[in-house]
């Protein structure tokens, strides 16, 4: 119990940093959309890349891991519970997110603006929107 108990600790800690980019990155794409000179460009293509690369993908891999350990470790007790099947699925469109994310930085990278500024505040709220699902149906197990 102990040793789950750590995966679990470890795995809140993983989402947390996870969370910290995904709500940072489309953040900076909003910046980035508003810079008008070049040595802010290259800035803000500099902030995005290290924040997706060192602190995102690393924190993505973790949470998922760490997450997959403990319900490999628990299938039996969480394989008939609807909350977590609805949990899982939440994670898969964060993980779409994510990745999606990766989509918009390459091209701000290639100084390709697909998106609008009002396109992107909202794209900016979507991780909450899908964070908050997932809490209620961790810690309240509504089915």
């Amino acid at each position: 119990m102990t040793f789950y108990l750590w995966l679990k600790a470890l795995h809140i800690i993983a989402v947390i940093c996870w969370f910290a980019g995904i709500f940072y990155l489309p953040r900076l794409f909003i910046y980035h959309a508003a810079a008008q000179d070049d040595i802010s460009k290259e800035r803000f293509k500099i902030m995005e890349a290290k924040l997706y690369r060192i602190i995102m993908n690393p924190a993505m891999f973790v949470t998922i891991g760490l997450g997959a350990w403990m319900l490999i470790d628990r299938w039996q007790a969480y394989s008939t519970q609807i909350w977590m099947w609805a949990k899982i699925a939440l994670v898969v469109a964060l993980v779409g997110y994510h990745h999606y994310c990766l989509g918009i930085m390459q091209a701000y990278a290639e100084d390709r603006v697909k998106h609008s500024d009002k396109f992107l505040r909202i794209f900016n709220e979507v991780p909450v929107i899908l964070l908050i699902p997932v809490i209620v149906l961790v810690v309240v197990k509504p089915f």
